[in-house]
């Protein structure tokens, strides 16, 4: 154990959790009910501040909690350390793990035996169904954080493989419109010019991707005074994203003139390395989508010649003699090279992880396995949270606008 680190870890924990506020007001009831009171937790998430946050909150409430991560690289070592040694919630995860270590950690948590899993990427819901059925009788339910688990168990369900209900919070309200908008966005951006140092106005910047991550990079780059083109394969998305005010082309017709191309499609292969062979000098290249396939790393490092030129920054000799830089080794750059999303997103985000983890406790049994959203009186509850944390007050309906609103004959 580093208690330097440690300590450093809890200082940044105890910073996160001054900003979450409706965590804070969600843990509370939480531990109030007691329904939470004796599950067994285990956890596959960015290991983070704010993550530490909310694992803290569900032991509050009762519950025994083990953590891992979700990505090899995202974990912040000074707060894995801190959960260990100052909070004593087991936590096995440490930043530059190997393919080796990354799933033993899994196991770790698994070896809780938990009866509710939450997970990003469904890596750890993966590993259940594929190494350890024997424990999945025992498994209430899950919960995914984030658009590409759920599309991996929503393939699972529809190949009936999914053996247990799992809620898809990234698809609620107070999930996807402002995590994957606004704290894609803004994270995103913080993890790029933390690697690099370079300025982002007046450059030009390719988005790979209009999906809710996507806005939120190419609003946030645009707000930077980035020229930004935007790629899509969804030509609803393409629309949307025209009138937006971007442009919208192909990946191919658009690198040559690109300064930086950031990835968010959930897909593999978007950067190619003969996509990269036509990249413009110097093109700076990073992904924001969960796994670090979008940019085909591992072939670009095999056919190239690569250095080191700063933390996080590697810089990719190719055949025709240009040079690309890579950030992070094309995993998410946000978690990798930055501290995640900021703590007020998360706190909407981790609340519905919070309570859905109660609602699986509480309904769990009654649900058939598959791929559930959470009920979205839930999402308007912890609207009227956040709004009450920050202090805006709404209008309300009257009770001649309510009988306006649910009559059908209403007159001229």
């Amino acid at each position: 154990m580093n208690r330097e680190l440690a300590d450093r870890g809890r200082k940044r924990i105890e910073w996160a959790r001054a900003h979450m506020k409706v965590l804070e007001r969600a843990s509370s009831e939480l531990k109030r009910n007691g329904k939470l009171k004796g599950r067994r937790i285990g956890m596959a998430l960015h290991v983070e501040a704010k993550t530490a946050c909310l694992a803290l909150a569900l032991r509050d409430a009762g519950a025994e909690v083990r953590l891992s991560s979700c990505n090899p690289l995202s974990t912040d070592d000074s707060v894995s350390e801190a959960l260990n040694l100052h909070y004593e919630l087991p936590t096995f995860a440490r930043k530059g793990e190997t393919a080796e270590e990354y799933y033993s950690n899994l196991g770790s948590v698994l070896d809780i035996k938990p009866d509710i899993v939450i997970d990003d990427g469904a890596d750890l819901i993966t590993l259940l169904h594929m190494e350890r059925k024997d424990l999945i009788s025992g498994v209430i339910g899950g919960n995914e954080e984030t658009t590409t688990g759920v599309l991996r168990l929503r393939s699972m369900e529809a190949e009936g493989k999914l053996l247990f209900p799992v809620i898809a919070v990234n698809d609620s309200y107070m999930k996807y419109l402002f995590d994957n908008r606004y704290g894609t966005g803004q994270s995103t951006l913080d993890g790029i010019m933390t690697a690099t140092n370079l300025l982002l106005a007046g450059k030009r910047i390719v988005v790979a991707g209009y999906g809710w991550c996507g806005r939120g990079i190419a609003a946030k780059a645009k707000g930077m005074g980035g020229v930004v083109t935007v790629t899509e394969v969804d030509p609803v998305k393409a629309i949307e994203a025209v009138m937006d005010g971007f442009t919208v082309g192909r990946m191919e017709d658009v690198i040559g003139d690109a300064d930086f191309v950031i990835t968010a499609t959930g897909d593999r292969d978007i950067v190619t390395y003969d996509t990269a062979l036509m990249a413009k000098e110097g093109c700076v290249m990073s992904n924001a989508g969960h796994f670090n396939l979008e940019i085909d790393v591992e072939d670009i490092r095999r056919r190239s010649k690569v250095r080191s030129v700063r933390e996080y920054v590697e810089e990719f000799t190719l055949g025709n003699g240009k040079h690309i830089y890579i950030l992070a080794d094309g995993r998410l750059v946000n978690l990798a090279a930055g501290q995640g999303h900021p703590a007020e997103i998360m706190d909407m985000s981790f609340t519905m992880q919070a309570l859905g983890a109660e609602y699986l406790a509480s309904e769990g049994s009654k649900l058939k396995p598959g791929v559930h959203l959470l009920p979205r009186k839930l999402d308007t509850d912890i609207a009227w949270m956040k709004l009450g944390t920050m202090g805006v007050t709404i209008d309300t309906l009257t009770d001649l606008q309510k009988k306006y609103l649910a009559s059908w004959n209403v007159g001229t």
